[in-house]
């Protein structure tokens, strides 16, 4: 049985469409619908109330004062070390537990490549620069797009790495070489986050008998989008048991009830401001009030943070060709310049003897990062103080 056949016998395409609809839905819907979910995964017999809350940035911040707010108190668990100074402190404020890595970000980066465009582009590139007889097939989807029997003798797949990326990576198989494409004189891995932060959690569930409650959205996309489709807000199965909430969630949505419940904003995010359809723009201290008094309101008003849009772990490079300037690590830079300094030109030595960081890598891809932007950022507001606004 093919790939295709796979999909139409286990209903695949059903569930993507069923999930998708509810992704449409209200804002109140989708409110009414998380806290149905968490209840769901609790009283579950295989659960039975034994979860705790996989706690990092914004997203997950709010799920854990979301799941307070309705009367579930669970233990919440974080890798804070990882994460930006005041989200560490968020999570000492809220009672969140330290987690350790089981390596160090250096160790990670040095052992197994660079975290680099997002972790399905990483994790095929990262299979070119590992050829095996075993992953020959897959490699030679990645190159061309072309499936062989399990894939169903397909041709131009989504398994095929974008051009762009080819022309940069390709190279790095034998096939691709042939092909002209050029080779990264870098690693890259999409293993990080398992030795840094997922492996910690799984080792604190084993030990403690309890299953994650996590803030993962959809419509972040990527690898996360497509389980959540098809697993759904809630999966539990023999292998893996966790709770996804918010996953019909937007990130307006997220922000929306994050200003409702007024539920910390660390410092890396700034503030949450909002815009009109008229253009008019809305201070923090006026979706505050608004959220407390007009919630309803809000259904007429883009929110967004001032700072970070997304944050991760300093060294983290996912997502990076997405962003406009000031990006992540243009931030880090403005916060933490000798941190920035490392990370950027100190991290590894090259068969030179060279010592090199992101700044590499973000060559290489082509994301500027030596100046410094100018001006408003497009990640910063320019806020009009209207009266009564």
């Amino acid at each position: 049985m093919n790939i295709l056949e796979r999909m139409a016998a286990s209903g695949s395409e059903e569930r993507i469409a069923n999930f998708r609809a509810m992704q449409q839905r209200d804002y109140d819907f989708k409110v009414a619908h998380a806290e149905e979910t968490a209840y769901k995964f609790l009283e579950h017999p295989q659960i039975n109330g034994m979860a705790y809350v996989a706690v990092g940035g914004l997203d997950s911040i709010t799920l854990l004062c979301f799941l307070r707010s309705i009367g579930i108190d669970l233990p919440a668990v974080s890798v804070s070390v990882l994460e930006d100074k005041s989200i560490q402190r968020v999570h000492k404020e809220l009672g969140v537990t330290a987690l350790k890595p089981l390596r160090s970000k250096v160790n990670v980066i040095k052992e197994l490549g660079w975290p680099v465009l997002s972790k399905e582009i990483a994790g095929k590139i990262s299979l070119l620069q590992h050829p095996s007889e075993k992953n020959a097939t897959v490699r030679h989807a990645i190159i061309t797009g072309e499936t062989g029997e399990f894939g169903g003798y397909r041709k131009n797949t989504r398994m095929k790495l974008s051009q762009k990326w080819l022309e940069k990576f390709g190279g790095a198989d034998a096939e691709g070489a042939a092909l002209g494409y050029a080779a990264a004189s870098f690693l890259v891995s999409d293993k990080c986050c398992y030795y840094l932060k997922e492996k910690p959690c799984d080792d604190y569930a084993k030990e403690s008998g309890r299953f994650p409650m996590m803030g993962l959205m959809a419509s972040e996309g990527g690898r996360r989008q497509k389980a959540l489709m098809l697993n759904g807000c809630n999966y539990i199965s023999p292998g893996t048991k966790r709770s996804a909430p918010f996953a019909i969630f937007s990130r307006q949505d997220v922000l929306r009830l994050n200003r409702v419940l007024d539920a910390p904003v660390p410092e890396v995010y700034g503030e949450i401001v909002g815009v009109d359809a008229d253009g008019t723009h809305y201070t923090a201290a006026y979706i505050r009030e608004i959220a407390a008094t007009e919630p309803d309101r809000l259904d007429s008003i883009t929110l967004r943070t001032t700072l970070a849009q997304r944050t991760g772990c300093s060294m983290c490079g996912f997502g990076i060709t997405l962003e406009k300037r000031p990006h992540r690590f243009d931030l880090l830079r403005e916060q933490n310049p000798q941190e920035w300094e490392f990370w950027m030109k100190h991290v590894l030595q090259d068969e030179n003897g060279e010592w090199y960081g992101w700044g590499r890598v973000l060559d290489y891809i082509g994301v500027g990062w030596e100046d410094v932007p100018g001006g408003n950022g497009p990640n910063q507001y320019v806020l009009v103080e209207m009266e009564g606004k």
